[in-house]
C-alpha cells in the first residue's frame, strides 16, 4: 500500500472524525474488503475511488453501521460502530447524512415534502414554517425553483441536488456520498461538483465521497483512498495521488480519461 505522511498520527491533536482500522469483510466465499485501514479528519473531503465492485460503497455502508466488519474496528468521532446497539446506530445515523446513488427521494412527495421530511425528524414545526425550511435548504443548493415539483419530474442531476438539501436539512456533522455523479451528463456532475465543494467551504461539513469520477475527485477532495481488490492501494493527499508515478495509479488515471473521451463522443 502505498501512502503520504498526511495519516493522522497517534495523540495528534486533529484527532480523526472516522478510524478504519484492519477492517475484512466477505459474503460468503467472495472476499470485498481485506485489511482496510484509513482516517478521516473532521472538516475533510476524502474521496474513496475504485473501479466497479472493489468495495467502495461496502466500506460505506460500513461506516453508519448498515454493514458490520467479519474483522477489526471502525471508530466514528472515538466511538467503535461495529460494537453499537441498534439505539446507539440510530443516533449516529441522525449525526451523518448518507446521499444514495439513487437519490432515494420519496415519489409520493413533492420535492418541498421530501426536504421537510427530514426537518421533521429534527424539529417539531407547523406546515407553513416547515415548508419555509424546506425552501431555505433547496435555495443552499440553488433548486429552489424545484419546490412544488415531483421526484419523476426531476433530471438525475435535479434529484442529485434535492437529495443533498434533505441531508442538509438534517443538520449532519458528516455527509457520505455514494457515486454523486454517477448517470449524469457532463455539465450536471460540473453542477454536482461545484454544490459539494461549496457546502464543504461554507459549513466545513465532514465529507466521504465514493466515486469512479477524478474530475470530482479533483475538485472536491483533499485526500484519497484508491481500492483494488478489496484492499487499500494507495492513502495519502490528493496532489500524491494524481502526481504519483505508480503503475496501477497512472492505468486507473488514463482509463478514467478514455472513459470520458468517450462521453464526449456520445
Amino acid at each position: 500500500m502505498q501512502t503520504s505522511d498526511s495519516r493522522t498520527l497517534p495523540g495528534d491533536p486533529r484527532a480523526a472524525f472516522v478510524q478504519f482500522e484492519h477492517v475484512y469483510k466477505s459474503f460468503g466465499e467472495k472476499k470485498v474488503l481485506f485489511d482496510v485501514s484509513f482516517d478521516l479528519r473532521p472538516g475533510e473531503t476524502l474521496a474513496i475511488l475504485g473501479r466497479s465492485g472493489v468495495g467502495k460503497s461496502v466500506t460505506l455502508m460500513h461506516l453508519v453501521g448498515f454493514l458490520r466488519p467479519d474483522k477489526g474496528r471502525i471508530f466514528v468521532k472515538g466511538q467503535d460502530v461495529a460494537t453499537m446497539s441498534e439505539e446507539q446506530l440510530t443516533h449516529l445515523r441522525q449525526r451523518i447524512s448518507l446521499v444514495f446513488q439513487s437519490g432515494a427521494l420519496f415519489d409520493s412527495l413533492s420535492v418541498a415534502e421530501n426536504v421537510t421530511y427530514a426537518i421533521s425528524e429534527k424539529h417539531s414545526l407547523g406546515d407553513e414554517e416547515a415548508r419555509e425550511e424546506a425552501i431555505k435548504y433547496l435555495q443552499m443548493v440553488d433548486l429552489e425553483e424545484l419546490v412544488d415539483l415531483y421526484p419523476q419530474d426531476l433530471s438525475t442531476g435535479h434529484k442529485r441536488g434535492v437529495a443533498i438539501a434533505r441531508a442538509l436539512a438534517a443538520q449532519p456533522e458528516a455527509i457520505l456520498y455514494d457515486e454523486p455523479t454517477t448517470m449524469v451528463d457532463p455539465i450536471q456532475s460540473q453542477l454536482v461538483a461545484k454544490l459539494i465543494r461549496r457546502l464543504h467551504d461554507q459549513y466545513q461539513l465532514t465529507s466521504v465521497v465514493v466515486t469512479h469520477d477524478l474530475k470530482l475527485t479533483q475538485r472536491v477532495a483533499e485526500r484519497v483512498v484508491l481500492l483494488e481488490e478489496g484492499r487499500v492501494h494507495f492513502f495519502g493527499t490528493r496532489d500524491d495521488f494524481f502526481n504519483s508515478s505508480d503503475t496501477l495509479i497512472r492505468e486507473f488515471v488514463k482509463s478514467d480519461q478514455v472513459r470520458a473521451l468517450q462521453q464526449a463522443a456520445h
